[in-house]
């Protein structure tokens, strides 16, 4: 009888990769969470109205909106590029969305022409990307402009109310007194979720985004991948226009404008890397509730709207100084 031979551990770099990315993953939830919990201690500190459960509602039904953009955008950041387009998408999918409710498609059928707008838009930004290989940031910036002032001009300048109030579902409360539109940013974050954890696409995209010539060679269709990756982004920014309207019960062309830096700090903040390859879900949603929290709080504080702008932008500052340390320190192991 021969002694059996012993399991010796894995000590190749791969393997030590991944332990640290576990670890790394693991300490930036924590820290995300730490932050979350600091900036409610603050604001409840201060106001006996920032601490209730409708506050709470509240913080989930106004976050819910850009959450949703955000999911989108952390999907084209995972990839290695960005969308500066959602800027000009949401409110074309909300101006999209009121004429057709008021045309008689109904709430259905409005939506999936908000989808199909949104999904067309981000069709050309993909082509644009990955044919035409111009930089995402001048592709989006460009598109935004486009769909922007397309928004503009098909509500022809001014604000297009809904004919019947009562359509305005997509932001009424339904199961546990909570709104639609915040099941619907549960909801897609699940597949998203799954899409990212559990199938090729996912594994595609983090590849895609970690080493694009790698993923050639590797026989993986990049330009595809990046199409779709922008085409999901756009039909997530022109359903949140749809959201948006139905909480104003208006489609405005120049509501949720500031999308864009919005998304893009909540999924920096949540962890992703400007180069790509990392972000997730979870991550992301942490980045929107820290956002909102922060837009609430300061809010019931009676802070001037401008402030919270320059919050937002110094908060995206503080996130991607943070996501550059952790590029250095990873070169130094």
């Amino acid at each position: 009888m021969t002694a059996a031979t012993p399991t010796l551990p894995d000590t190749t770099p791969e393997s030590r990769t991944s332990r640290f990315a576990l670890n790394e993953g693991t300490l930036r939830g924590v820290i995300l969470a730490a932050f979350l919990v600091l900036i409610v201690v603050f604001f409840s500190s201060r106001s006996d109205a920032f601490f209730t459960s409708d506050n709470a509602l509240n913080i989930l039904v106004n976050a819910s909106v850009i959450g949703i953009v955000s999911l989108g955008q952390a999907l084209t950041i995972i990839s290695g590029g960005f969308d500066l387009s959602v800027s000009g998408t949401v409110p074309l999918g909300a101006v999209v969305y009121a004429l057709l409710l008021n045309d008689g498609y109904g709430v259905f059928g409005a939506l999936a022409g908000v989808l199909v707008a949104g999904a067309i838009c981000g069709f050309v930004n993909g082509l644009i990307v990955a044919k035409a290989n111009i930089n995402p940031l001048i592709a989006t910036l460009a598109t935004m402009s486009v769909t922007g002032g397309l928004a503009l001009t098909i509500a022809d300048g001014v604000q297009i109310p809904f004919d019947d109030p009562e359509q305005g579902v997509l932001a009424e409360q339904s199961l546990f007194g909570v709104n639609n539109h915040v099941w619907i940013l549960l909801g897609l974050s699940l597949v998203v979720f799954v899409a990212l954890r559990y199938t090729v696409f996912g594994r595609y995209l983090y590849t895609v985004g970690g080493n694009r010539e790698a993923a050639r060679l590797a026989g993986i269709r990049v330009d595809a991948v990046t199409t779709w990756v922008y085409v999901f982004s756009a039909a997530f920014a022109s359903l949140a226009g749809a959201v948006l309207a139905s909480q104003l019960l208006t489609g405005s062309g120049t509501a949720g404008t500031d999308s864009g830096l919005q998304s893009v700090a909540a999924v920096i903040l949540g962890g992703a890397s400007l180069a790509g390859g990392v972000g997730g879900v979870p991550g992301t949603l942490i980045g929107v509730l820290i956002l909102g929290t922060l837009a609430n709080g300061m809010a019931i504080m009676s802070v001037p709207a401008f402030y919270q702008t320059i919050a937002t932008g110094v908060v995206l500052l503080l996130a991607v100084g943070i996501s550059q340390i952790r590029r250095i320190s990873r070169r130094g192991r």
